[in-house]
């Protein structure tokens, strides 16, 4: 029996349906490379506990600034500001991963090769 190449695949352009696919694997990484950049650049800022607590992060998941209203400040109830600005910080952090999953999706349509993302 004899072993069938995929459709489209020829003993004469498997070479050439490689190299095609790898100039798309490049210029998709490029793609990637080039949002990545343009997302660190961004800032995400959540607010919480009715905008006694914000903070910014960067899109390199860098916290920029941590913004507490004094209000908020009670030296009884440390755990409670602890919360505050774990949560606000958390949802900025998850913002910004959100963002760029949803590009790198838009970019790969999906498509998710170990080592190319």
């Amino acid at each position: 029996m004899k072993a069938r190449l995929p459709k489209g695949y020829s003993n004469g352009g498997g070479a050439t349906n490689i190299q095609q696919l790898a100039r798309q694997a490049q210029k998709m990484q490029e793609e990637m490379d080039a949002a990545t950049k343009e997302l660190e650049e961004k800032e995400y800022t959540s607010t919480v506990g009715g905008g006694t607590v914000t903070a910014i992060v960067t899109g390199k998941l860098e916290i920029k600034s941590l913004d507490i209203k004094k209000d908020v400040v009670d030296p009884e109830d440390i755990d409670m500001l602890s919360d505050l600005v774990i949560a606000a910080v958390n949802n900025a952090i998850k913002q910004a991963r959100d963002e760029k999953a949803e590009k790198m999706d838009e970019i790969s349509g999906g498509l998710n090769v170990p080592g190319l993302l």
